[in-house]
């Protein structure tokens, strides 16, 4: 290497023979997201950290989908954060619990166990049986989440019990700065109870790796860590305080003894609440690095829950976006939907899950709250069949490195645009006349589109799609924005992919109706 002259860092690797030696100017360009120890106000043009900041405006939606990301580090979390954006855009809540009072050009949404959320938009031109235009995604993604007796102590610390959710790659969690954010269920005063949400922003857990020294081929054999026991989080180191004071105020904080007393305290200090009002927890393991831009010129978006937070808030924008003016829903025909289903990383069976009939049922009471006093036969299969769905999942981008793990003329690209999924044995719902209609609303708005195909020797994953489409027969596209590092606790995506999604999920809410005029097949 060139020698380096004037101020120096010192930067060091994992490999103890390798040391390098940069510039100031030359470090924040490899690493644009600094450590949290480090005071730099150039990183808050990377990073959107502030929870208390606003969007950027801005004729991207990047900065807005950073903000959304760092509000969401649950599937709680991002449906809340979604419910405030479409409360802000007008969107009035209903209840499913309640009677609905619909009318041409509302716009309404409602959530389902704060994980699940549906937002639709009446065309100001509906008739019974007029279609549904609906893009679906989902909240959750790979992550630990705590047992219901998370107390554990090894060695003198503290730590606490999790558990795997989805197939996540583990060993991407350790020597990780992690926190905990999800919900809880609290006791008022009047003996009543209500959920609320928290999330402690600052570490308070880690899993540290084992030093190489005491497992000297970890490098030749790999690192395969027991998911039960190599897994567990540090809290803190143990208490060895035993007077009688300590010992009743620990006691006390206990928690039926479930959790350690510090952990349920950083809880209460979080809700401003006592320990005691805690009767529940419901928690992820999170990353507290930030979502921020990086790569040499910015292009890359790095971060946790890209799969499908990206995807949620493409969607979600789009809708938004796409009726904000008196006039956008004029002379639409159709309803505008967004669905947004919990538990698709483990197999979406859950009551908020695609698996459940909650995109169904409400599409059945919209057009039964719509049609007045219509009376006519198959009105609700009528409009399923002219409806569509967009099933909208991160798509696996070609590794540069394992270019062998794509089928050759299959290699979606980053910053090429959106990925149609293909599986001739039906992973994915996409068949040829939904992909031709799909790619023509964006060959319209000039909006690239890419092909992806498993390789014949291996597994396929599947989507939401399926599942949809085979519930109650809508025709479905699955498609999604080609990422890198899926499932990892860092994700990697391509800055103008998520313009191009926003823009095609919106031409879709604008002109499909005109593009699906075009092609009969059933006749």
């Amino acid at each position: 290497m060139a020698s380096i002259t004037g101020p120096q860092i010192l930067l060091h690797s994992r490999s103890p023979s390798l040391k390098l030696k940069l510039k100031p100017s030359s470090a924040f360009l490899l690493f644009p997201n600094p450590p949290f120890s480090a005071k730099c106000t150039r990183r808050r043009a990377f990073c959107s950290i502030n929870s208390n900041s606003k969007p950027h405006a801005s004729t991207s939606i990047v900065p807005d989908l950073l903000h959304y990301l760092n509000h969401s580090w649950t599937q709680f979390h991002a449906t809340a954060e979604a419910k405030r954006q479409l409360l802000a855009a007008g969107f009035q809540m209903l209840n499913e619990n309640q009677d609905w009072d619909l009318q041409p050009g509302g716009r309404y949404f409602f959530t389902r166990n704060m994980s699940c959320l549906v937002a639709f938009a009446v065309g100001e031109k509906y008739n019974v049986g007029d279609a549904f235009h609906v893009i679906a995604a989902h909240t959750d993604s790979p992550c630990l989440k705590l047992k219901p007796k998370t107390a554990s102590c090894k060695c003198n610390y503290s730590m606490v019990n999790v558990q795997t959710y989805g197939a996540g790659l583990w060993y991407t969690w350790f020597d990780r700065d992690l926190s905990v954010a999800g919900r809880v269920i609290l006791r008022n005063g009047d003996n009543s109870f209500v959920h609320k949400l928290v999330k402690v922003d600052r570490p308070i857990l880690r899993i540290p790796t084992l030093a190489i020294h005491l497992d000297r081929t970890v490098n030749q054999d790999g690192f395969k860590p027991n998911l039960e026991t190599h897994l567990l989080p540090l809290l803190s180191i143990k208490s060895e305080d035993t007077s009688l004071e300590s010992m009743e105020k620990n006691s006390a904080l206990s928690s039926k003894s479930y959790h350690h007393s510090l952990l349920m305290q950083v809880l209460s200090d979080e809700l401003n609440c006592d320990v005691d009002d805690i009767v529940n927890i419901e928690l992820n393991v999170c990353d507290t690095q930030p979502s921020c831009l990086g790569g040499g010129n910015s292009e890359f978006i790095f971060s946790g829950r890209l799969d499908n937070l990206a995807s949620s808030y493409c969607a979600l924008r789009a809708l938004i976006d796409s009726c904000e003016s008196p006039g956008n829903l004029a002379s639409e025909h159709a309803i505008r939907m967004v669905a947004l289903f919990d538990n698709e990383e483990v197999g979406s069976g859950s009551i908020q899950g695609a698996g459940a009939p909650t995109m169904f049922q409400a599409m059945r009471r919209i057009v039964g709250d719509l049609a007045n006093n219509y009376v006519g036969e198959g009105s609700f299969e009528r409009t399923i069949r002219q409806s569509f769905l967009v099933s909208a999942d991160m798509a696996h981008g070609v590794h540069p490195n394992f270019m062998d793990k794509h089928e050759e003329l299959h290699r979606p690209e980053l910053q090429k645009g959106l990925v149609i999924k293909h599986n001739a044995n039906q992973r994915y719902a996409t068949s040829g006349i939904t992909s031709f209609l799909f790619k023509e609303v964006g060959k319209i708005h000039n909006l690239p589109t890419q092909d992806f195909a498993v390789r014949n020797d291996m597994g396929c994953g599947s989507t939401i799609g399926p599942i949809l489409a085979s519930g109650v027969g809508i025709r479905t596209v699955d498609c999604g924005i080609a990422q890198l590092s899926m499932h990892s606790i860092r994700e990697m995506c391509g800055k103008e992919d998520i313009d191009i999604a926003y823009k095609h999920f919106k031409a879709f809410y604008q002109s499909f109706s005109s593009v699906d005029k075009m092609l009969t097949v059933d006749n």
